[in-house]
This record gives structure tokens, sequence and C-alpha cells, in this order.
């Protein structure tokens, strides 16, 4: 008995060693400068971060001997990120090394809800290793933690930025309108109903004007898809049959779940599918969403022919495109 009393008395554990900066003032000193550039370091990477976000452009290019040509954009991001973050950790990590209190504090085992006395404790205790930590009394550390937290915080903050404003009522115009030529995509040639065989599927675009320039954004939200079936397959109101032509319908490309591109036609369910997340629409009842969480049907596009016989649009899109959460005031 007396022996396993003398083993709980001492566990083995190697006699405790005194840090140069709890014995010599000015090594706390020296400690503290040391945690202090560590945080000054990741505000100048946050700086950097920031720095390339908002002035160096995505086209800009620099040559590295190691690296070659690489974009200065995505370069100086991700360096601004990394140093950011690991001077900061690496200051906390050095000051808790050189300067906390690295004292044993043995808690003794007690009842769920603690005594008014315990709880007094606890919050004395508290206030005790903060004031063990440094906090108060070392104006330099708390001050560059400040200033190096503040600045981490900004990068987010400004990747927020890049989702861009809502598109209020930007989706609910695009390029197509009566009389538009659909024409394919690549190659822009107006196309007739005898191209598309029954069962086939084609991406068109808006014919533009001359002169007017075709950008990736108008691609994006003019982008239909034309699928050919029998005409006696549709399950469509005479309204919505009055928007086909010879079997031919047509949809925006645009998923209404989350914007992606509808790019999937199964010809035997005469089912179109999105890719990302699965939302199934149904071709012959003008693409009703029949599995996967989009909440309403692709928007169609009211087709008929021209006196040459190309196929044309008879009017914009029946409502405006794009995911369901967006603003969809018309």
């Amino acid at each position: 008995m007396a022996n396993e009393i003398e083993k709980i008395k001492d566990p083995g554990l190697p006699a405790h060693k005194h840090r140069k900066a709890d014995l010599d003032p000015k090594a706390a000193d020296r400690a503290e400068r040391q945690v202090s550039v560590l945080f000054l370091l990741s505000g100048a990477g946050t700086a950097l971060f920031i720095f390339a976000f908002l002035f160096v452009k995505t086209d800009t290019f620099v040559y590295l001997p190691i690296l070659g040509t690489t974009n200065a954009h995505q370069l100086f991001l991700g360096l601004g990120m990394a140093a950011s973050l690991f001077f900061i950790g690496m200051g906390m990590v050095h000051w808790a090394k050189t300067l906390m209190s690295d004292t044993e504090v043995i808690a003794e085992r007690h009842e769920f809800r603690s005594s008014d006395e315990d709880r007094q404790s606890f919050v004395d205790t508290v206030k005790e290793q903060a004031s063990t930590a440094g906090l108060g009394r070392r104006k330099l550390i708390k001050r560059s933690l400040g200033f190096a937290g503040l600045l981490a915080a900004l990068p987010g903050v400004l990747i927020l930025r890049d989702l861009g404003p809502l598109p209020r009522k930007a989706l609910n115009k695009t390029n197509w309108d009566k009389g538009v030529r659909l024409v394919t995509d690549p190659g822009y040639r107006p196309i007739k109903a005898s191209d598309l065989e029954v069962g086939a599927v084609a991406q068109v675009l808006p014919e533009l004007p001359e002169g007017t320039e075709r950008t990736l954004e108008n691609i994006g939200t003019d982008a239909v898809l034309l699928i050919r079936i029998r005409p006696e397959e549709f399950q469509l109101n005479a309204e919505r049959l009055s928007w086909t032509h010879e079997g031919i319908i047509a949809f925006s490309k645009i998923c209404s779940h989350m914007g992606c591109a509808v790019a999937l036609y199964e010809q035997q369910t005469k089912h179109l599918l999105c890719p990302c997340h699965q939302s199934t629409f149904d071709v012959t009842r003008a693409a009703k969403v029949i599995f996967g969480p989009a909440a309403r049907p692709l928007p169609q596009l009211a087709i008929t022919v021209d006196a040459e016989g190309y196929l044309v649009a008879q009017a914009p899109f029946n409502e405006p495109i794009g995911p369901s959460f967006w603003e969809r005031s018309s």
C-alpha cells in the first residue's frame, strides 16, 4: 500500500525544466518581439492576398526560374494566403512554447454542477491564466495579434465578392426574340427542321445582328437544346404544343436548380438530365421535373419556321432563365 501511494506522489515524470523566458526578462522580451514579428508577417501575407485580388489582373504572367511562366494573379493569391495562415499559426505556437504558462494543473473530479465557490474559482483561474499568458501586460503581442487577426478575416470577405451581385432582372432578357433564327453551335449556321432526325439533340444559339459581339456570357444565357421526338409522344396542352414544330421542342440549357448545363439526353425515356445534381426533366411534358432538387421545369422557347424554312423563335423565353433562388420578377 505504501508503494502505491509513493507511485501516485511520484508518477515518474521528469523534473520540470524552466525556459529562458521564465527566468530572464530579456529573453521574455525577445520572445515577445519574435511572436509579434510573426504576426506582422501574417498581416503582410494578408495584404499581399488583398493586393493580388484587387490589383493584379487575371491575365498577368510572370516568369520564375523553377516554375516557368506562371499566372501572377493566382501565384500571389496563393502566396499571400499561405503566408497569412502560416505565420499566424507559427506566432501562436511560438507564443505558447516560450511565454504561456507550462505549469501542469490537476483538476479534481467533481459533480456536474459545480458549487458556487468552484464557479467563482474558475472565473478567478481564467483571469489568472489570462494574466499568465501575457495578454494584459504584453501589449505588443496583443496589438500585433489583433492586427493579424483582423486582416486574416478580410480574404474571406473579398472571396465572397466573387459571387457577384444578384442578377435581379438581368436574366429576364436574352438575345432570343420574335423572328430570331436558330443557328448551330458551333458553326453558327441556320438550321432547318429537316436537319434534325427523330431522337436527335442539338445545341443552338440565336443568330446575332452583324457586328454584335458574341461573348461567353451571352453564349451561356442564350444556349438552347433542340430535341426532336414524334409529335404524338408529346403530352402538352394546346398552347405548349403550338410552341413546337414537327416534333421539335426547345428548352433553355441552364438548369433551374443551380444553373449547371443540362447536357444529357436519354433517347428511350425522353428525359433530360443535369449532371451536377441529377435533376431530371421529362421532354414530353414540357421539361417537367420528375426527379432531383430542381423546383421548376426548364424555360421553353417557342419556335416556328420562317418563309425560307429555317427555324426561328416565336418570342423570347416564356419565363426568366436560371436557378430558382435567383430573383425572378418580370
